[in-house]
């Protein structure tokens, strides 16, 4: 029998070179023998983390709901924001990126130090939720508060789902690290309350300290890491609002502050996938019920802001050109904001709106633009809501362009950033 145990350790340390310093002492038993079914202990489990480098030292809870997290002593944590975030890979916009060699290394500790705990805690969800295009997602963490905390933002699926999956994105959570871990992307002291870092290419996600309070920052994250496989897969993943009234399903594209005066009148504003499938935010909604899934968008806002030219009506259609040119533009008062993005985006964004208007024409979705500057302050909230549903409910006239200054900006942006517009895309 312990012949047989060190075989197969010796086989482990060969396929995983990096299991090698997680402990001087044999692997727990748990690990390679067949004990049925017990809490805490699945022989396919832990053969699955061990292929992503994290020996199981006594069980794995894999899936635990909310009450069983509790009782294993998961707590509700404060929310924060503002760790260090770093990212390598393809990823546009980023004003941080790290050698593949520093992302390994650190990888190693982590995984050495997830290794290195009793329990682990693993979590099975999804980004999206339309089956053809949606991402699945495994949390490893060494404690279940990462789990209660992250679990709620994503999608459920079946079980076994990500060993199917051919391309998963993998969270690592090591709340109990020392904060020393930091010094190998040369964070010091600004790493040690924790530290969030994305691998593009490994679809991989590093969560230290304690990063896993900062959702906004992990989702912010988990989008770069899914775009490239959404998009490979027959979706688009873009940064849109989600409003659903009645039996009407609108993507909204507005800027940050414009979004946030909405929040609790939109199913999401963290971003959707639009596929032939339909319309699926990239994050679980905090709003019950799902008929708008598999759902096509009845219509598309673009939300802008002229508030001196007069070139921009209150409420105007779009053609399919003029939508894919006004949605790369993402102008509002005076900045554009390519695809409506403020941060990074993890697919060229010209690209993106190429794929957009292929979308919009082929399965017919109106397009509208809307101006929410109206006299000395702007429509939001509440107002902006209505003006929206009242643009898709009655009959607009087109947008048409008067030239002027304003048009002028739009081609000068536009043609500088993308000197290969296409001939359809026009303002």
């Amino acid at each position: 029998m312990w012949k047989w145990k060190w075989n197969v350790r010796l086989l482990l340390l060969h396929r995983f070179p990096i299991l090698s310093s997680a402990t001087n002492s044999s692997l727990p038993f748990s690990f390679y023998s067949r004990r049925g079914v017990r809490p805490g202990i699945s022989d396919g489990l832990n053969w699955a983390l061990a292929g992503k480098g994290v020996i199981v030292m006594d069980k794995a809870f894999r899936n635990l709901t909310p009450s069983e997290l509790g009782q294993k002593g998961a707590t509700i944590s404060e929310s924060l924001s503002g760790f260090p975030f770093h990212v390598r890979g393809s990823v546009l916009g980023r004003l941080s990126e790290i050698p593949k060699a520093q992302f390994s290394k650190l990888l190693q500790q982590v995984t050495v130090h997830l290794s290195s705990v009793p329990n682990i805690f693993v979590h099975d969800g999804a980004i999206g939720s339309l089956p053809k295009c949606d991402v699945k997602v495994r949390i490893i963490s060494d404690g279940p508060s990462p789990v209660l905390s992250l679990s709620s933002v994503l999608w459920e699926i079946p079980t076994r789902a990500v060993s199917h999956d051919s391309c998963p994105v993998t969270i690592y959570c090591a709340t109990s690290i020392s904060p020393s871990a930091g010094n190998i992307l040369g964070l010091g002291a600004q790493g040690n309350n924790g530290f969030i870092v994305a691998d593009v290419e490994r679809s991989s996600l590093i969560l230290c300290g304690k990063a896993f309070c900062d959702v906004k920052g992990t989702k912010d994250a988990l989008c770069s890491l899914s775009g490239p496989i959404i998009s490979s897969r027959g979706g688009l993943p873009l940064p849109a609002g989600l409003l659903v009234s009645a039996n009407s399903v609108v993507l909204l594209f507005a800027p940050e502050v414009t979004m946030q005066s909405c929040l609790d009148l939109l199913v999401s504003r963290d971003g959707v996938i639009l596929s032939s499938e339909g319309v699926s935010p990239l994050f679980q909604s905090r709003i019950s019920g799902k008929s708008y899934l598999s759902k096509l968008p009845d219509a598309i806002i673009f939300v802008s802001s002229d508030c001196s030219s007069g070139t921009i009506p209150s409420a105007s259609r779009l053609s399919p050109g003029q939508a894919a040119f006004h949605f790369l533009a993402g102008y509002q008062n005076g900045t554009f904001l390519p695809a409506y993005s403020k941060d990074h985006l993890p697919i060229n964004p010209l690209e993106l709106a190429k794929a957009f208007l292929s979308k919009i024409k082929y399965h017919q979705i109106s397009s509208f633009l809307i101006n929410v500057h109206k006299g000395e302050k702007q429509i939001a909230g509440k107002d902006l809501i209505e003006l929206v549903l009242s643009t898709i409910s009655n009959n607009v006239p087109p947008f048409e362009p008067k030239g002027g200054d304003l048009q002028g900006k739009y081609k000068t942006f536009l043609c500088s950033k993308f000197p290969e517009l296409p001939d359809e895309f026009s303002f």
